[in-house]
């Protein structure tokens, strides 16, 4: 009697397998996924490549703050909603200008799935000053970006 649940517990893993099986072989690869003519599609694109180094910006920038000052260089897009807001100087750290005038970018730290807290802040429209926080607004380094080349 206990060969008939084992015997039925088997069929239904075959079935299941077979059944993923079949829907995997229906999925064509995308890097040889048929076109509405019906050629085959073209080897996917390379992965898209870093920014283009920025000769000239101070030492103690990390490597993915450059990668912010590009994205800021070329208006985005941005990896987070909150890049580009406006950033109030609430704490009165930075000189004192209208509300607008500072930018807030989030430059990333690896290994972390937030935020974390290196941030770069902008002034002005188009950017006159650049400041590098990383301690989440607690301190401020200012710095020069050269001008980009066309």
């Amino acid at each position: 009697m206990m060969r008939k649940p084992a015997l039925l517990v088997l069929a239904l893993l075959v079935l299941i397998g077979g059944l993923w099986w079949l829907r995997q072989a229906q999925q064509p690869h995308p890097q040889f996924a048929p076109s509405i003519t019906g050629q085959t599609a073209p080897a996917p694109a390379p992965p898209r490549q870093a920014p283009r180094a920025i000769e000239g910006l101070p030492p103690f920038l990390p490597e993915e703050a450059r990668q912010t000052i590009a994205l800021v260089q070329r208006d985005g897009p941005y990896p987070y909603n909150q890049d580009g807001s406006v950033f109030g100087n609430r704490e009165g750290r930075l000189p004192q200008r209208p509300r607008g005038y500072y930018r807030e970018y989030t430059v990333d730290t690896p290994g972390l799935s937030h935020r974390g807290t290196r941030r770069i802040v902008t002034g002005g429209d188009p950017v006159e000053i650049w400041y590098y926080s990383d301690d989440h607004y607690e301190t401020f380094r200012s710095f020069s970006v050269p001008a980009r080349s066309p």
